[in-house]
């Protein structure tokens, strides 16, 4: 990520589309009260920077009842953490990736449209230089 120092005005912008990533420029100039170039300018930067590394919808539960979904802990060999992260950050079935402490360096949440999708995702991980070990668990119900 681009050494860029954030301010209010980029939490907000980031804030805002948490809430609507298909926001237009319009919409989230009005509503962060500054101009559609202003806005544009700092998406550009956040996005060339690294802080935004994607736009995505999510979908209602009732509608995505046949996405497979499983939670990843993974160990990192050594000091290798940091290339493995951009390895996974590159694979779109990753839809978060968090550090944590304990046995595990890394827990990846994962989507797929089918189990062959996800048994392929399975093995790309394991293949990725500098994964020692992992441990994945389907995630069968929400309560």
């Amino acid at each position: 990520m681009a050494h860029y120092i954030y301010d209010s005005l980029d939490n907000e912008l980031i804030a805002e589309l948490r809430q609507d990533g298909r926001a237009t420029v319009s919409h989230l100039a009005k509503k962060l009260k500054v101009s559609r170039a202003t806005v544009q300018n700092r998406l550009d930067k956040l996005v060339h920077g690294g802080a935004i590394l994607g736009f995505t919808i999510r979908v209602h539960e009732a509608l995505d009842k046949e996405t497979v979904k499983a939670m990843m802990m993974i160990a990192v060999t050594g000091k290798s953490t940091s290339q493995v992260i951009r390895k996974l950050r590159g694979m779109p079935q990753l839809i978060k990736l968090h550090t944590t402490n304990g046995a595990w360096d890394l827990v990846a949440e994962i989507h797929t449209s089918s189990l062959s999708e996800f048994d392929e995702v399975l093995r790309q991980v394991r293949e990725v230089d500098g994964i020692l070990n992992s441990e994945t668990s389907v995630l069968l119900s929400s309560l």
